[in-house]
């Protein structure tokens, strides 16, 4: 008797084409999943990290969306479902971090982070709920700066407070449906989001504030999110804090 041909599930990572999200499409395909790895601006960076999962024998594609749009949005989904068969996960790592004091915002940067990182968060996920298969998993990206309530990071901060409470409510939401919400929350983290622009005094700052005494690597994030991606059902509607322990 033949053995059936299991398909592998399949993981839609936004924002995979670089920092923290090209790690997250590098654990999952190391987990088995096939993998479709989205961009918004640099194709180039994308194509690298999906060659790189098939060259470790996962399949993998690239997508393109602005994930504040709603019709390239689900666009972007068709093309999962269309070439591979079905999304079983939803991994939203895409945002936008600008830093400024509260008092010398530039509004304009306040309105890009917030319809990236908010309506973004509320497009991707509205359209997940439609596409995600029972068994599967929404993950979301919050930061641990709502938590720290860093100076600087006060409107950043609050887009990703949205977040958190878009996501317990959506876990609510998809009551019945087999589909857990989670959230992940980074600390400081070695990416070029985190890195640029900031003096190295005070990257050696944020770096000494874990009892870890380091800065977190990308890989760092994507262990937590491989674990809400498969083995964590009984974990749901939760924020998870991936820091080393800085608060």
């Amino acid at each position: 008797m033949d053995t059936p041909v299991v398909s592998p599930r399949v993981a839609l990572v936004t924002g995979g084409s670089g920092g923290i999200g090209a790690a997250v499409v590098r654990r999952l395909a190391a987990d088995g999943f096939a993998v479709a790895v989205h961009y918004a601006g640099s194709r180039d960076r994308a194509e690298d990290v999906a060659r790189a999962a098939r060259d470790a024998g996962a399949t993998a594609i690239v997508v393109n969306a602005d994930v504040a749009d709603e019709h390239a949005v689900a666009a972007m989904f068709d093309a999962v479902e269309r070439e591979l068969g079905g999304i079983d996960v939803l991994v939203h790592s895409a945002g936008v971090m600008l830093l400024s004091p509260l008092g010398d915002l530039d509004l304009d940067d306040f309105d890009r982070m917030h319809r990236t990182n908010v309506r973004g968060t509320v497009v991707v996920a509205r359209e997940a709920v439609r596409r995600v298969r029972a068994g599967g998993a929404i993950v979301t990206f919050s930061s641990t700066v709502v938590k720290l309530a860093l100076p600087t990071y006060a409107a950043y901060a609050a887009t990703k407070g949205a977040v958190d409470a878009m996501t317990m409510i959506l876990a609510k939401e998809l009551r019945g449906r087999d589909i857990t919400v989670n959230a992940v929350a980074p600390g400081p983290t070695a990416t070029p989001l985190f890195l640029d622009g900031k003096p190295q005094e005070a990257i050696d700052k944020l770096a000494a504030m874990p009892p870890l005494q380091r800065l977190g690597e990308p890989a760092d994030i994507a262990d937590a999110v491989a674990y809400l991606a498969g083995p964590a059902r009984w974990v749901n509607g939760q924020v998870i804090y991936v820091n080393g322990g800085i608060a």
